[in-house]
């Protein structure tokens, strides 16, 4: 291996995908001597690993491009040395070559399926300009080479792992069926093998990981189907693995098993991130969801009958086409019947592509309007929910020092931020904390010496 390392540098955007994948994607370099590093000025190379998801996403990219090419001509100008520039991920697939056209400065587009190739992708961007965004056929998991001990404890005690790509639900609004393709899920034999790695490597929670990840329906040891229900199950069994969660899911998706899942595992976290987008059947129906407002607050009395102790998030859209007062009126009771620990919500805006973008738009004032106003809501109710944890005992994952000195600071199993003061508690500590008063974004408690009562045995 070369005895200066090469540095990479990748800037994610978006979703926890893409953080899964910005880390794959070094794990691939890695044997090629690639090394990572904080800043992009000091890099060999950059990738850039887009989101399609929000506003004017490949806008963004490109006015970033036009940040790294001056940075570019700058390290040439200043020591003569180069830097090679990729864009990855959704903006790669849906855009393609049309980057190459429009930035000058990039060297290769990759699609999120194809990662796998970077080192050979690489070596051909050295004798020209490459794009790369047809689907694999191969599994690019089966390609990928395991991350270091070293690597995966530099990345903490909480670790993503992708066990679910695509969507083949095809909502109006949604560009994942394009970028990401259709579902597939992994081998159960793969998952497993990735972690133990991760647990052997001092991981203590995962988050399973999937566009539509309760669609996961992969193929287990004994040559059967396998649910994510019975998947969580089996990593639950895994030493060292405390705490398990899974994002995203649809509503059309949770299934039995997986709801049994909630009630019955300890490891699998009370917080349930369940999109809705509206509380309006009629624009339910436009954005092709399969279900109605009814058949979601009956699945959430379901879900919360398995495990009293769940707490939902979701994601709201305001200003869907179509969208009458109405309509909006139906989202906030909705709302405010179901009550949420956490949100996303935003503003609908026209992905070009989606059948979505070609229907009769509401007015820009009126989908910021309604945003405001359910937002005003949703943190009324998260705070609520923060306020509510007040004198409770929830056990802790730590995973980072505080943010002043002698201060440490976690997740609650509703991945609320904790702050403690203690010189004793390490990160990758999971700890009884009793709750003692709450800040805007943050809890602070104290270590319990031990779990105090049956609350703690429900949220641990």
């Amino acid at each position: 291996m070369n005895s200066h390392p090469k540095k990479l540098f990748v800037r994610s955007y978006g979703c926890q995908m893409n953080v899964y994948d910005a880390q794959r994607m070094a794990d691939a370099l890695a044997p090629e001597g690639y090394v990572e590093t904080q800043t992009a000025e000091d890099a060999d190379l950059v990738i850039l690993n887009t989101c399609h998801i929000r506003e004017k996403a490949a806008e963004k990219v490109y006015s970033e491009l036009g940040r790294m090419r001056e940075m570019r001509a700058e390290r040439k100008a200043a020591d003569g040395s180069d830097v090679m520039i990729a864009v990855a991920g959704c903006v790669a697939q849906a855009e393609g070559a049309e980057i190459l056209k429009r930035a000058r400065g990039v060297d290769l587009v990759v699609g999120p399926q194809n990662y796998h190739r970077l080192p050979d992708l690489l070596a051909r961007a050295k004798s020209g300009r490459v794009v790369d965004t047809e689907f694999a056929v191969e599994d690019k998991f089966a390609h990928l080479p395991a991350a270091s001990a070293a690597k995966t404890l530099a990345r903490g005690p909480a670790a993503f792992l992708t066990v679910q790509e695509g969507c083949d639900k095809f909502c109006t609004f949604c560009v994942v069926p394009y970028t990401r393709g259709a579902e597939i899920s992994r081998q159960v034999s793969q998952i497993i093998t990735e972690a133990e790695r991760l647990a052997d490597h001092g991981v203590r929670e995962l988050t399973l990981l999937g566009q539509n990840v309760n669609a996961f329906h992969g193929e287990g040891p004994d040559g059967k189907i396998w649910s994510l229900g019975r998947l969580l199950r089996r990593i639950a069994e895994i030493p060292g693995i405390a705490r398990l969660r899974y994002t995203t899911s649809h509503p059309r998706d949770m299934d039995d098993e997986l709801i049994a899942a909630h009630r019955d595992l300890k490891q699998l976290m009370p917080y349930l991130h369940l999109p809705v987008q509206s509380g309006s059947d009629r624009i339910l129906d436009a954005m092709n969801r399969g279900h109605t407002a009814k058949d979601y607050l009956k699945l959430i009395d379901r879900i919360r009958d398995a495990q009293p102790d769940l707490a939902l998030s979701s994601d709201f859209i305001t200003g869907f086409p179509g969208e009458t007062d109405e309509d909006f009126q139906a989202t906030m009771r909705l709302a405010r019947d179901v009550t949420f620990a956490s949100t996303f919500s935003f503003k609908y805006s026209p992905r070009p592509g989606t059948p979505a973008a070609d229907m009769d738009q509401v007015p820009e004032e009126v989908r910021s309007a309604r945003l405001l106003e359910l937002q005003a809501l949703l943190e009324e109710q998260r705070q609520d929910f923060n306020r509510s944890s007040v004198g409770r005992v929830m056990s802790v994952l730590f995973d980072r020092a505080g943010r002043h000195p002698g201060q440490i600071a976690g997740r609650s199993p509703y991945l609320q931020p904790v702050q403690i003061e203690s010189d004793t508690v390490s990160i990758g500590d999971v700890l009884p904390v009793k709750i003692v008063s709450n800040g805007r974004n943050s809890l602070f408690g104290i270590v319990e010496a031990q779990p105090q009562n049956a609350e703690m045995e429900a949220v641990a």
